[in-house]
């Protein structure tokens, strides 16, 4: 199949990319820049959309990025990377003569509103309960395709922390508690959700391989992370490298450091479970943290 990638040069897309192109699939990157096996937003826009099976969009300003300050400008550059990029493609779909069968937007768990208790489906509702929630509500609405005139299955993957060893959160991760310098994030009762990388980009797959036949939301946590906590991921990676993690950062200086905005993702957060996701016959190939670390670690 031909899929084309929004934000593709990053670390899940590359990782996706690398994937697909095991698989036998033809993979075209849209990017800010032209180039082999490339295509710019711009032509996107004016061009319209190329011959494709499926498209998948992962383009977005690092949240999280501690060398930012959380200013105005910074923060609508999280919002417009996100819903523009979405909604430029959403429009391209709807104005071409040969639809793509699948469109996947990816967003997050942080849908759902945090809670130390409450378990949350796919089914769940959100999107009103604090900046990344509002965030992810008008980033999927900008996905939906106008009219719905197209026979394009629309399908929303919300994945939590997703977890590698070439990039995104875990390198981050992983050096202070190889240095002994490791511990929790505020009290540590946060739930965690979380998943492999290899499962994020499995799952993705595997909706654009349904050909059309899988639409709608599927949360991409690991079954066992919906009783996971930051403690939990602290003890398991300490004991997975065998060094102690005894520190922990306090709340405060979270805040102080990422702003009221941004400190509720990692003070806070959602118990999530992939209910429909393997309902819909997906299985996962690192299913806990033990599994998970042994293949990060190894």
């Amino acid at each position: 199949m031909r899929v084309l990638i929004g934000g593709g040069s990053g670390f899940l897309g590359q990782s996706l990319s690398r994937l697909l192109k095991r698989r036998g699939h033809q993979v075209t990157i849209i990017s800010r820049q032209p180039g082999q096996q490339q295509i710019t937003w711009a032509d996107l826009s004016k061009k319209g959309l190329p011959q494709c099976d499926a498209v998948v969009n992962l383009a977005g300003e690092n949240v999280l990025n501690p060398l930012r300050r959380w200013t105005k400008q910074f923060r609508e550059e999280v919002i417009t990377s996100r819903i523009e990029t979405t909604r430029t493609i959403a429009q391209a779909i709807s104005k071409s003569t040969s639809p793509p069968h699948t469109w996947v937007v990816v967003t997050g768990v942080g849908y759902y509103p945090p809670s130390l208790t409450h378990q949350y489906t796919e089914d769940s509702p959100g999107g009103n309960a604090d900046f990344l929630s509002c965030l992810v509500k008008d980033w999927e609405k900008a996905a939906e395709l106008p009219g719905n005139k197209t026979k394009s299955q629309l399908v929303k993957v919300r994945p939590g922390v997703v977890l590698g060893r070439k990039g995104g959160a875990f390198p981050k991760m992983l050096l202070p508690f190889q240095l002994c310098l490791g511990g929790i994030l505020g009290n540590g009762k946060q739930p965690f959700p979380w998943i492999h990388i290899e499962d994020f980009c499995r799952l993705v797959c595997y909706a654009i391989e349904q050909e059309g036949k899988l639409g709608g939301v599927l949360n991409a946590v690991s079954p066992s992370a919906v009783n996971d906590t930051n403690a939990d991921f602290a003890k398991a990676l300490s004991e997975s490298l065998g060094r102690p993690a005894f520190l922990f950062t306090p709340g405060f200086a979270i805040k102080l450091l990422f702003g009221n905005d941004r400190a509720p993702m990692l003070l806070q957060g959602q118990r999530v479970v992939p209910q429909r996701t393997l309902q819909s016959g997906f299985s996962f190939l690192y299913p806990d943290l033990d599994s998970t670390f042994a293949a990060l670690l190894s």
